[in-house]
């Protein structure tokens, strides 16, 4: 079966870098050679050296075995920065394709355990794992073989026994991955709901306090930070249990190892040169398993998290690029029979939506709560996808735009403002590193909001705060409007736009909406004042899910209201086309 190019996106990712691992590799297979030096070493002085007092045969091999312990030191420093850029040239691969994937799920509606950011913490994990001692000692565990063979050109029992030792030591690295499995899932998924909760307490602090419910999401949170300790405590308690054993028996083995040298030099098999030796090529033989057991903890979170980001990967996969690119729209919006929902539901939320407007129309949403308004909304931003029907621009769907492409002509205001850190011009304009300080200035005047930024301690460069917390309630709405009005977009959405306004800021709105208008736009307004609607030229009238009404501003209104309804403040009729501005 031909495998998708999704399934191995990370494996594909991590194959650029094949020369690095072959480099590391070599390094390594470098490196356990000279590590015989310090052996052969013990060996030469207590065989040669001793009993011939020979002190320049001394001082040389102090000179080769220096030689060997400074390249040892050179190739090891090599090997750990290697790996450690590899672990840095992945993430910076992989985190835009993450976060990415990450918004995409949050779009779907299954953010994900916690706070949502488990696939960095993933990519965190292997990005750290890799720059860990924890890649080379799984890279010089094949050879444990290479030394006990060595040892076996000493003596066959010296290799037996550091066989026997090397497969028990084996045997707990298996027997702790086996343990450790389940714990480390599950310590991972701990501390995701922990970090999640934190975030959450501290993002509604002010709701928290004025309600008197801090204590008490301080002690929910407390029962989920126990559950993280006793969770991380387990897992620390049995890799610290085996760690125990495998240092243990590495000290015994190296007895033992010691024991059947002595034995050997007894019966006139060997030379005293050798136990010492064989002593140190057993314990180096077997420091690999020590430091793969060390780092196994590491380990098992960066290969749950490469599974996790796989599947991830697999789920969300990366946007096909547009082989032509379609202009912006200018002529019309076409809403046909749209039934929508929330991703990954099968509820339909608003059904049977039908409407047509052309450029310099704007309709206003109305209707009671749960109507389906904001379902509608959301489905015209290309935010939800239909269930059935269409949502066409110039008669194109909005799938045909790339969605970068598609929020340069769309403007968005959500009934939650929400301002990023950062300053009010940044906010204004999206914070793109292009934008001009007419092209913002002009925003701002579109939306009205203009006189009030100057007026603020440093005008259009003033901090907003985390989530705008540094303004009003009317000052962010204000704000945000000017952000959804940034680049003279052709559909501007505004959901419950007048919430938070006095009178003035009402007065900016309605100018916003007609200059819009006039612009040949297309304006969309969800509203419960009418006040909101003195400038829409259609109506859509929703209940229950249902679009029931829609037609002329003035007749729908009479429909639904059962009462003569307000002049508009412009002098067109609500139906009239808008002249452009010159």
């Amino acid at each position: 079966m031909r495998m998708t190019r999704e399934r191995w996106e990370l494996s594909d990712a991590l194959a650029r870098y094949r020369l690095a691992f072959i480099a590391v590799a070599a390094l390594s297979a470098v490196l356990n050679v000279l590590l015989l030096g310090g052996s052969i070493y013990l060996m030469l002085i207590y065989d040669s050296v001793l009993p011939s007092q020979s002190m320049p045969t001394l001082f040389g091999l102090f000179g080769m075995v220096l030689a060997v312990y400074i390249f040892q030191g050179i190739f090891d420093t090599m090997r750990s920065r290697i790996l450690g850029d590899i672990g840095s040239a992945l993430d910076r691969r992989l985190a835009p394709r993450v976060q990415h994937a990450m918004a995409e799920l949050a779009i779907r509606g299954r953010k994900g355990a916690g706070d949502g950011l488990m696939p960095m913490r993933d990519l965190d994990s292997i990005r750290t794992f890799l720059a860990s001692a924890g890649p080379a000692a799984l890279i010089d565990l094949p050879w444990i073989i290479f030394f006990v063979a060595v040892l076996g050109l000493l003596h066959y029992w010296l290799a037996i026994t550091a066989l026997v030792g090397a497969l028990v030591m084996l045997s707990l690295t298996f027997l702790t991955d086996r343990i450790t499995r389940k714990q480390v899932r599950r310590a991972i998924q701990a501390t995701a709901y922990r970090n999640g909760m934190a975030e959450a307490n501290v993002r509604h602090v002010e709701l928290l306090t004025a309600l008197g419910m801090r204590q008490r999401l301080n002690d929910r949170w407390e029962d989920i930070n126990q559950q993280y300790l006793t969770a991380n405590a387990e897992l620390s308690r049995d890799v610290g249990l085996f760690g125990g054993i495998s240092k243990v028996f590495r000290l015994f083995l190296q007895s033992a190892i010691l024991t059947v040298g002595a034995l050997l030099v007894i019966n006139g098999e060997a030379s005293g040169g050798v136990i010492f030796a064989a002593s140190i090529l057993s314990g180096r033989a077997l420091a690999p398993v020590d430091q793969a057991i060390a780092n196994w903890r590491a380990f098992s979170a960066a290969r749950t998290g490469w599974g996790r980001l796989k599947e991830l990967l697999t789920q969300v996969p990366p946007e096909a690029e547009a082989g032509v690119a379609l202009p912006p729209p200018s002529k019309t919006l076409e809403v046909q029979q749209l039934f929508v929902g929330p991703p990954g539901s099968q509820r339909i939320t608003a059904s049977n939506v039908n409407f047509r407007l052309e450029a310099g129309e704007a309709l206003g949403i109305i209707g009671p709560s749960a109507a389906g308004k904001t379902s509608l909304a959301r489905a015209l931003l290309g935010l939800w996808q239909p269930a059935r029907g269409t949502i066409r621009l110039d008669g194109a769907t909005l799938d045909q735009w790339e969605p970068g492409q598609r929020g340069r002509f769309l403007g968005y205001l959500p009934q939650t403002v929400e301002l990023l850190e950062g300053t009010v011009g940044e906010n204004v304009a999206r914070f793109d590193p292009n934008a001009t300080s007419e092209a913002v200035i002009a925003a701002a005047q579109a939306a009205g909001v203009h006189d009030m930024i100057v007026q603020l301690p440093q005008g259009y460069d003033t901090p907003v705060g985390a989530d705008g917390k540094e303004l009003s309630a009317g000052q962010r709405q204000r704000i945000g409007l000017a952000r959804a009005l940034y680049g003279d977009p052709f559909l501007v959405l505004l959901d419950e736009p007048n919430s938070n306004l006095d009178a003035v800021g009402e007065a900016a709105l309605d100018l916003a909406i007609v200059r819009i208008r006039e612009r040949t736009g297309i304006a969309i307004i969800i509203a419960h004042r009418p006040s909101a609607l003195a400038n829409v030229s259609h109506v859509l009238f929703m209940r229950d899910g249902r679009a029931e009404l829609f037609g002329p501003r003035d007749e729908v209104l009479s429909r639904v209201t059962g009462a003569p309804v307000r002049p508009m403040l412009r002098e067109e009729a609500p139906n009239d086309p808008v002249p452009a501005r010159a």
